[in-house]
């Protein structure tokens, strides 16, 4: 204990503490009064903890420093978090005392917010056009149709191209007169084929010659029965050929063999087809037709020409109105024709004593898969118990089996239903706005593709029941519709 100051007559200074230790400097730190709670001491495991986090801190800000942060400017400072320190026992303490910015790296930093760095995107694409869709027929829904040549594949011969072009555009329409205008066409592929070094004719012409070919007319439209049958039998051949034998050889072969296959499976087949449907007519008869057939016109021509008098109705229906050039060719011969549409067919079925139609293909149970509207005509006559002769060719003849026209069928565009009338009278609907525009038809195709309550379905083949199918007509001779398949296993197997 120190001594007490000696009695000087002066006002005592006031007593100072009792301390051993010695007094700070004058520039020294405070000190932490005696009583205040200590700072607990951090493990090492916490001290390692902070030093990783502090590490990662550094590479943040490089980071953000050379990236830039998404949604703030590059020179715009991290928000910060002061960490929380913990006891031994997990126990969450007091925060610490706000302090100024440090720099990073020093004990005790405030650790940055992680942010997302930034991400530069693509330019947004343009909308593409999206083609509404009837739900029930969805799956119908693919490709759409090839309507030039870009992006034909190099393998495609020049003919093939043409060909394909015309399927599209319905130059070419009809089931017969598609199939042989391929297989004409497959012959110039054939002859301008030439075998490379080390392959053979009969592996290397089939999967790397006349694939593409066939490829690129299926995307132009889908194959019909009829040429799906004859491409199976070309195919065939190609198998068939001996390696022994001399390309030229080969070559000429298989041109002959299309032709073979033209004059006796179509040609021949018409002729005896006309020849007994022919048979069928009898004077006074008022005949129906719908749509187009080729065969159908050959027999009502030869019918005509043996001196029958007798009438013939022609029904069609949109969008490609087959039925005119029928109707103006037997007019053209001197038949007596008279043309409707199908919303008529009703009343012209009252005076009707004989149904010829055409087909797409005779399916295995018995059934026509032919033009839309089909089904209906065939519907009329079953109520009035007019017969209904179908007159097919055996290469249109298929083991499918057909229940109805919504599992398999082919779509085409549904802006081919609107003529150029329809489209001027739709003009009336457009909005004021639209409606002032110099390209009326273009406003008209966009409103009927664009709005949203519309939906617009084109479907060009449906399905015949065979109980409205009183014969079928092939150059096997007349036959019930229930014996399509024994037909057709006998045209394939020989």
């Amino acid at each position: 204990m120190s001594a007490e100051p000696a009695d000087t007559g002066e006002t005592p200074a006031a007593p100072t503490p009792a301390t051993s230790d010695p007094a700070p400097p004058p520039n020294a730190p405070p000190t932490a009064e005696k009583g205040a709670p200590e700072k607990p001491a951090l493990s090492g495991a916490e001290l390692k903890k902070r030093a990783k986090a502090e590490k990662a801190a550094k590479r943040a800000q490089q980071k953000a420093a050379t990236v830039g942060i998404s949604g703030a400017p590059q020179d715009s400072k991290p928000v910060q978090q002061e960490p929380k320190q913990q006891k031994k026992d997990g126990k969450q303490t007091s925060k610490e005392p706000k302090q100024g910015p440090k720099e990073a790296g020093q004990p005790g930093t405030p650790l940055p917010m992680r942010r997302r760095q930034s991400v530069t995107l693509p330019p947004p694409k343009e909308k593409e056009e999206v083609v509404k869709q009837v739900g029930l027929f969805g799956h119908l829904y693919g490709q759409p149709k090839q309507h030039s040549i870009a992006g034909a594949a190099k393998e495609v011969h020049p003919a093939i191209l043409a060909l394909g072009l015309q399927y599209s555009s319905y130059v070419i329409c009809g089931s017969t007169a598609r199939c042989v205008s391929m297989l004409l066409a497959f012959k110039k592929v054939i002859e301008s084929y030439t075998t490379p070094k080390g392959q053979a004719l009969a592996r290397h012409l089939t999967a790397h010659h006349l694939s593409p070919q066939i490829t690129y007319l299926q995307a132009c439209r889908p194959i019909s029965i009829s040429m799906g049958n004859a491409i199976r039998h070309l195919k065939d051949l190609i198998v068939k050929i001996d390696p022994a034998v001399s390309e030229a050889d080969a070559k000429e072969h298989l041109i002959d063999s299309i032709d073979s296959f033209i004059r006796e499976r179509i040609t021949a087949a018409d002729e005896l087809i006309s020849s007994e449907a022919m048979t069928k007519i009898t004077p006074g008869d008022v005949v129906l037709t719908y749509a187009s057939s080729t065969i159908v016109q050959t027999t009502l021509l030869k019918a005509h020409n043996a001196g029958i008098p007798f009438r013939v109705i022609v029904v069609d229906s949109k969008p490609l109105y087959e039925g005119k050039a029928l109707a103006r060719n037997l007019a053209h011969h001197g038949l007596k024709v008279s043309y409707s549409l199908i919303s008529s067919a009703a009343h012209a079925m009252k005076s009707v004593t004989r149904i010829f139609l055409g087909a797409h293909a005779m399916m295995s149970n018995g059934r026509l898969y032919s033009r839309v509207g089909t089904a209906a005509i065939a519907m009329l006559a079953h109520e009035r118990d007019i017969p209904v002769t179908v007159l097919c060719e055996s290469v249109k003849f298929t083991d499918q089996v057909a229940l109805d026209s919504i599992v398999k069928n082919e779509l085409a565009s549904p802006e081919e239903l609107l003529s150029e009338n329809e489209r001027s009278a739709l003009v009336d609907l457009l909005p004021k706005d639209k409606s002032s525009s110099a390209d009326k038809n273009e406003e008209v195709m966009k409103w009927w593709r664009d709005e949203p309550n519309l939906q617009i379905l084109n479907i060009l083949y449906d399905v015949t029941p065979a109980e409205y199918i009183s014969i079928v007509i092939t150059e096997h001779g007349s036959l019930p519709p229930s014996s399509v398949p024994v037909v057709h296993r006998i045209s394939t197997n020989t």
